[in-house]
């Protein structure tokens, strides 16, 4: 079975104050480590990019497409996905 890879980025808008970013970054951290916990989670790593501190570069690899999606369905019931509402998400998935 292919691994599941999902890049690119997420983008807040450029109304979001420093403590809502502070809250993000907090959330953030727990959100990665319950992700890391999850069975067939291989890399997740979510960085604050350099030049725009309101992007989060993303790079996610899981086993197999039956992992991902039950990453996905974690996702939408957590903190995290209410933390991050505002925004936009541009990303890709391959199979590799």
């Amino acid at each position: 079975m292919p691994k599941i890879l999902l890049t690119g980025y997420i983008q807040f808008p450029q109304n979001t104050s420093d403590e809502d970013l502070a809250c993000i970054r907090a959330e953030l951290a727990i959100h990665s480590q319950l992700t890391l916990n999850e069975v067939g989670c291989i890399r997740f790593k979510v960085a604050q990019n350099i030049i725009d501190p309101l992007r989060f570069d993303v790079e996610e690899t899981f086993i197999d497409k039956a992992a991902f999606e039950c990453h996905q369905q974690r996702v939408k019931h957590s903190n995290w996905c209410k933390v991050s509402q505002s925004a936009s998400r541009h990303y890709s998935t391959s199979e590799i």
